[in-house]
């Protein structure tokens, strides 16, 4: 499920193609124990109340004490998308949660260190590393529920 998205969609009304950055989306999935948010785009003062409606879903749900950002595609986070993640993580913290980063893009990952954050949020190489870390590891089946999720590409 896509929480809304900002400018013009490729292909969409008006049939031209969206510009590299014009696009923001947040697509909530899940696995057993664990909910993702695939982030895409820019995550900047424009788009953060889709990604804040997207926590605010996740959590009215509470069924998930693992939530995993998934940064492959996200191109650039200033500091409407850090207070985004800090208001996750307070969130997830103060009912026993955990939130966990994965394929967090270099531009993205200076900032996190610069603001101190991937000191406080786990930040891990790839999405199936996220799932796979220790300490709150979601419980899954026999297949570990892991084989249904996307690889990430190596970054």
């Amino acid at each position: 499920m896509d929480v809304g998205s900002q400018g013009q969609q490729p292909g969409g009304p008006g049939g031209g193609e969206a510009e590299a950055g014009e696009v923001f989306s947040v697509q909530v999935g899940s696995t057993v124990g664990a909910c993702v948010l695939t982030l895409r785009g820019e995550l900047d003062h424009d788009s953060a109340v889709q990604m804040d409606e997207a926590a605010d879903q996740v959590f009215a749900e509470g069924r998930h004490r693992l939530l995993v950002v998934d940064c492959t595609e996200l191109e650039f986070c200033d500091s409407s998308g850090i207070g985004c993640l800090v208001r996750m993580y307070q969130h997830l913290a103060a009912r026993g949660g955990v939130l966990r980063l994965a394929a967090v893009p270099a531009s993205v990952a200076r900032v996190l260190s610069l603001t101190g954050l991937d000191q406080a949020i786990a930040v891990h190489a790839t999405l199936h590393d996220a799932f796979r870390a220790g300490g709150a590891r979601p419980t899954f089946g026999s297949d570990d529920g892991l084989s249904a999720l996307p690889r990430a590409s190596g970054r």
